[in-house]
Formats: C-alpha cells, sequence, structure tokens
C-alpha cells in the first residue's frame, strides 16, 4: 500500500506539473545533476518494455550521425515513477510518461526548470499506450529539438561565464562578430582571413577553424563549394605531423548539408568526417556557413573533434554548441 500510495502521490504531482504550464518558476532552484548527454525517462516498466519505450529507444538512443564509431544520440537511464524520488528530480533532461486510464486530456508538455535549473522537461500524459506512443511519434521532431537546445544552452551558458575574452579581438576582426569562447581555448594560428582556435588535452583536441573568401552569388552554399573551400584552407594551415600532410575533408562519407534558421540567423551547416591525408587521424566536423555582415564574403566556422581514445559524442556537442554562441558585434551585450 506504500508503494502506491508514493506512486500515485507522484503522478498527482506531475499531473499538476502537466496543468500547470504559465506558473512562475521557483526560486532558488538547485543545479541539475547527471551527465551531459544524458536522459532520464520516468515510465512504468510494462511500457518501458513495451511499444513505448522501443519508440523512445529508437528515437532518443539512436545513432549519432556521423561520428566514426557508433555512439547513441543520448545516454538513457530508465526508472519506475515509484522510484522517482528527490535524488533524481533534479536531474538536466527528465522524460516522464504518465500512461493513467483516468486521463481525460491527453497532452504532451515542455517545460524548463520543474525542480532544478538548467532543466529540460518532457511530459507525456495519456490515458494507454496507443494514445501515449502516438504523441511521441507526432512531436519526435520538436522532442529532439527541444533536448538538443537544453544541452547546447548549458554549454553555451557556461561558455559565457568563463569566457576567454582575449579571443574576442581575432574573432572580430575576422567575422564582424564574436564566439563565446571558455577558458581553455587559445588561438593557434592566424593568417591572411583564417583562425585557428584550439582546446588541447594530452589526449584529445577540439578546435574551431574560421576563414572567409569572396562570395560570388553563384552556389556560394553548394556542399562542392564549401567542401572545395575548407579544403583549399585546410590544406594551406592545418598540417599534419608529417611531410606532406594535412587536415582534409573524408571522402569515406558525403558531408550532410542542411540550410538552418536559428535566431534570426541563416546559415549553411555542413556535418562528415574530417582526416590528415598521408596519415591516419581523423574525427567529426561541422561548420556553419554564412554571409559577412556587408554581404560580399562567406565565413565559414568549423569546430573539430580528435579525441582517438574515447567516445566522441559529447565533445563534438560542446564544440558545435559553442558555434551556435556566435553573435554580430552590435548585438553583443557589453
Amino acid at each position: 500500500m506504500r508503494k502506491i500510495a508514493l506512486w500515485l502521490t507522484i503522478i498527482a504531482a506531475c499531473l499538476s506539473v502537466f496543468s500547470c504550464k504559465n506558473a512562475d518558476r521557483k526560486p532558488l532552484l538547485p543545479n541539475v545533476s547527471g551527465k551531459a548527454g544524458e536522459v532520464l525517462i520516468v515510465i512504468n516498466k510494462e511500457y518501458w518494455e513495451g511499444n513505448v519505450g522501443t519508440e523512445l529507444r529508437e528515437l532518443l538512443a539512436s545513432d549519432c550521425p556521423y561520428l566514426p564509431q557508433k555512439e547513441p544520440l543520448y545516454t538513457l537511464i530508465n526508472i519506475a515513477p515509484g522510484a522517482f524520488t528527490d535524488i533524481f528530480q533534479i536531474h538536466r533532461n527528465i522524460f516522464f510518461v504518465n500512461i493513467d486510464s483516468s486521463v481525460t486530456s491527453p497532452d504532451i508538455i515542455f517545460r524548463t526548470d520543474v525542480w532544478s535549473t538548467p532543466q529540460c522537461f518532457i511530459g507525456v500524459n495519456a490515458p494507454d499506450s496507443d494514445t501515449a506512443l502516438k504523441l511521441i511519434k507526432d512531436n519526435e521532431t520538436k522532442i529532439l529539438s527541444t533536448l538538443e537546445q537544453a544541452e547546447r544552452d548549458r554549454v553555451i551558458g557556461n561558455s559565457i561565464r568563463y569566457e576567454e575574452v582575449t579571443l574576442r579581438p581575432a574573432v572580430s576582426q575576422l567575422t564582424g562578430g564574436i564566439l563565446h569562447l571558455p577558458g581553455g581555448y587559445t588561438l593557434k594560428k592566424q593568417a591572411d582571413n583564417f583562425l585557428w582556435i584550439s582546446y588541447d588535452t594530452q589526449y584529445t583536441t577540439q578546435g574551431i577553424l574560421i576563414f572567409k573568401f569572396p562570395a560570388t552569388g553563384k552556389d556560394d552554399f553548394s556542399l562542392e563549394n564549401l567542401m572545395e573551400k575548407s579544403d583549399e584552407f585546410m590544406k594551406a594551415n592545418v598540417p599534419g605531423m608529417f611531410e606532406n600532410t594535412y587536415m582534409t575533408i573524408s571522402d569515406a562519407v558525403t558531408p550532410d548539408l542542411q540550410y538552418i534558421k536559428y535566431r534570426g540567423r541563416e546559415f549553411a551547416q555542413m556535418r562528415g568526417l574530417w582526416e590528415v591525408y598521408n596519415d591516419y587521424m581523423g574525427g567529426p566536423f561541422i561548420s556553419h556557413a554564412f554571409y559577412s555582415k556587408d554581404g560580399k564574403d562567406i565565413i565559414v566556422m568549423e569546430s573539430f573533434v580528435y579525441a582517438a581514445r574515447y567516445e566522441k559524442r559529447h565533445y563534438l556537442r560542446q564544440v558545435e554548441s559553442l558555434l551556435y554562441s556566435f553573435e554580430w558585434d552590435e548585438d553583443v551585450t557589453k
């Protein structure tokens, strides 16, 4: 009976969360717990082992794209509602599935900072598993984008908090804007229309290459043009460890190109794999290409990871998030 009572209490609390979409944020919330890239799935075992759980695993734990080895998009942690106590309520990403026959208004809601900050909370409230499954499938894109944005905002928030402001002048001079780069990043090379900024440890590198070239107005953001220009700048500026070795885009897999609009900015996002010509180094990269403020040049910011000993999802998500922190000079809060 105690377990049943506890379970009902938790469900009642979550139902109140679902219904209070406009409630004021709680003051003095604790910091979130859990590792980056983790999602806590709160769901009854019966449904976790059924079609709802299968859908969540296929959606959230599918292969992360354009990595040299298989890694899940997110690491999922499953607990039953009865185990959803205080220690779990402060987790960074919570996906709560409430399936109860008494539910009369099925819904999926997205909230921030319910029990901790900066927290992402997604709640599914349904009378049966089929309804829950439909809610999840109908909102797949929003679920993924909400989690991705939450992870990204945490990285950017920490980068602003611990920013290495000495890097701002070089970035501003080349691009007319800034990246919020955290402490530990250093300027590795500065050349004509080119910057190489990097965070290096004994076994890992998270790098950002920034370069620009004149816009022609024709095929500026085609995959072929962006690959050609990237290879050109990397060959000239990013040498390997040995003679006649240099960084290049790998031809093992064709990069993906998407056109993105994000918070008032438009850019072409290329995602793929890099390698060192005539050597065995390589890893994932992501680049953002966009017009300069006056429209005369194409600016490319390319983030890459080298982490031969480790999984790369977390490192790539970190350095990719930094690209999203870009702001034009006039938009920066001093």
